[in-house]
């Protein structure tokens, strides 16, 4: 059994909803990632989505876009993250891992070779976000060999007949976009999430996660009600970001983390056994 289905089967029945932040391989410094990490874990963070910078984040909205920037600036790659995961699972073997970015660094990393190396590192899922179902085949029998859980993205205009696709090529969690257009736009709607999340539930028993429109610990509370997790990115990369311009240290930066997950996950607490 995967790190992520075991840790969502635990959240379940313990009638909790796991809490999803997102943070940026190399953002604000790669020297901050690895710390980062531990504190999102320390202040109650269950899985971590960790993005691999690219220089055309597509999905993302100015906040993420910027991070992405400042982590390729520093020329921090694939490989890079890939060994931040490994210096992670050195300390922490049990928080899941899932690396979200985009097609073009792993198609060229190759796929047995990135499914491999991710493995050896300690990677648990894979989110690629422009990489249709109808293309994902070969990149998820790659990962399947190495029992890494292949990440499926919905969307608010998503078919029933599209979901019913995208949820038998999934793997781990369905990761629901609350929200249409770029990360960080917006404001969510929880009814129409509660709507579009029972559609996905029919088509699958997979989890469903919704991130995009998480902010504080109210959105975190309306989303938790309905889903199984909450996935918060934006907010907390910018907080990051604002830090890190004032000068922050490391440890600094930490604690900025901390506090604002640690809204998140009271506010997720609050719908407990929803």
């Amino acid at each position: 059994m995967s790190r992520i289905k075991k840790t969502l089967r635990q959240l379940k029945q313990n009638g909790r909803k796991a809490v999803v932040p997102y943070i940026v391989a190399g953002d604000p410094g790669i020297e901050s990632t690895l710390p980062l990490m531990h504190a999102l874990v320390e202040a109650g963070a269950d899985i971590i989505e960790l993005g691999v910078p690219f220089s055309d984040p597509m999905a993302e909205g100015p906040v993420i876009q910027l991070a992405h920037e400042r982590a390729l600036a520093q020329g921090v790659s694939l490989q890079q993250t890939l060994d931040t995961v490994a210096a992670f699972r050195r300390s922490d073997t049990q928080t899941p891992v899932v690396l979200m970015g985009y097609a073009n660094p792993v198609e060229a990393f190759g796929y047995t070779r990135f499914a491999t190396s991710a493995a050896a590192a300690g990677v648990d899922g894979i989110l690629t976000v422009d990489m249709p179902p109808e293309e994902i085949g070969a990149l998820n029998t790659a990962l399947r060999e190495q029992d890494i859980d292949s990440i499926l993205l919905i969307a608010p205009t998503t078919t029933d007949q599209r979901i019913e696709k995208i949820c038998a090529a999934a793997s781990g969690y369905i990761y629901y976009v609350s929200l249409k257009g770029v990360t960080g736009a917006g404001h969510l709607d929880s009814a129409s999430v509660a709507a579009k999340v029972a559609r996905i539930r029919n088509a699958s028993d997979l989890p469903v996660c919704v991130g995009f429109g998480i902010k504080d610990a109210a959105s975190a509370k309306a989303v938790a009600a309905v889903a199984d997790g909450v996935v918060v990115g934006s907010v907390l990369v910018d907080a990051l970001a604002s830090a890190a311009k004032q000068g922050a240290s490391t440890e600094e930066l930490t604690r900025v983390a901390a506090k604002l997950l640690k809204e998140i996950v009271n506010g997720a607490a609050a719908a407990r056994g929803a």
